[in-house]
């Protein structure tokens, strides 16, 4: 598969029983040939996706004093800020170029899970970020169910069966800025090729040139979005999850053309994580005589510990 899949979430929330499931059949077979597509019809719109966007080059362009107030220690970068150069790709030394922002859940009716969250950090210089930062997160949560439900149906479980493990997740949403290369960089990307920790990722801000994905012939595609279009990828998690049936695709950011080195690049992406205790164990319905299982059992807050631990920010 040489290009990424488009399709429109308006169809599996239609009322019409072929095109719900022709959303589904695709959706489905996408994720196992090349884990990642384009989806039109999500519940973002223009006014708030251009408001997003001025409140973090807003931020980003603050002084690095400013921005380093919003850096807090011993939380592993979950909240607040996360300066530049300091996530590294599992496995590789050099720390990607960009620095980045993470709002995390906003809980409800639930007191013992808001303690186990970090709480979110409020910036001060800047009256709409926190604001316009939760409508979208709201958003994005929102599409995400729906996606999730489409797949909790391709692999034969009943239509809710994630409703409960990400209400109240531990999700991220995540404005990063790479900023302009000055040098040459040596041995640096700016998101060396990685595979994402958690269920879904939804990506805003795929419109222009530098996402790339790896597909199965190990040969790297350009994953361009149109305006209107979220990249939505699975993750290690649901992969796990399903026996590998759905792909958790090893994706980059390259550096861009030196005659385009002067200019900044944002992207906002929205990382669906469950619940901690989610039970990653493998679907009973996902392994047959051909596909034996292929993971241990583990839960989802195991999992992820283990992972920041691998990339750097957590020791």
């Amino acid at each position: 598969m040489n290009r990424i899949p488009s399709v429109d979430l308006r169809d599996f929330l239609s009322e019409n029983p072929e095109k719900k499931q022709r959303f589904i059949d695709e959706i489905g077979m996408a994720y196992e040939n090349i884990g990642f597509v384009a989806l039109k019809g999500h519940f973002l719109n223009d006014n708030l996706v251009s408001e997003l966007y001025e409140e973090v080059k807003n931020f980003f362009n603050l002084p690095l004093e400013v921005k380093q107030k919003y850096e807090i220690p011993g939380i592993g970068g979950q909240r607040g800020y996360v300066s530049f150069g300091k996530e590294s790709a599992k496995g590789k030394k050099e720390g990607d170029l960009k620095e980045f922002w993470h709002f995390g859940q906003y809980v409800e009716d639930d007191p013992i899970r808001a303690k186990e969250y970090p709480e979110n950090v409020i910036v001060e210089e800047l009256p709409k970020f926190n604001a316009v930062g939760k409508t979208t997160y709201r958003m994005l949560e929102k599409t995400a169910k729906y996606v999730l439900r489409s797949l909790a149906l391709h692999l034969g479980l009943e239509e809710t069966y994630f409703d409960h493990f990400i209400r109240n997740g531990n999700s991220i949403l995540r404005p990063i800025h790479y900023p302009p290369i000055t040098s040459e960089p040596k041995g640096a990307v700016r998101a060396a090729a990685h595979g994402d920790i958690n269920l879904i990722t939804l990506l805003m801000g795929a419109q222009g040139r530098g996402l790339q994905v790896q597909n199965h012939k190990g040969e790297w595609i350009d994953a361009i979005a149109e305006p209107d279009e979220l990249m939505i990828n699975v993750g290690d998690m649901l992969s796990r999850h399903s026996n590998n049936r759905l792909k958790s695709t090893i994706h980059r950011v390259v550096n861009p053309p030196k005659e385009l080195w002067g200019s900044s690049r944002y992207s906002i992406p929205f990382f669906m994580h469950p619940i901690s205790e989610m039970e990653l164990d493998v679907l009973d319905n996902c392994i047959d005589e051909k596909n034996p299982k292929q993971f241990d059992d583990i839960t989802a807050g195991e999992f992820l510990e283990e992972r920041l631990r691998e990339l750097g920010l957590k020791k």
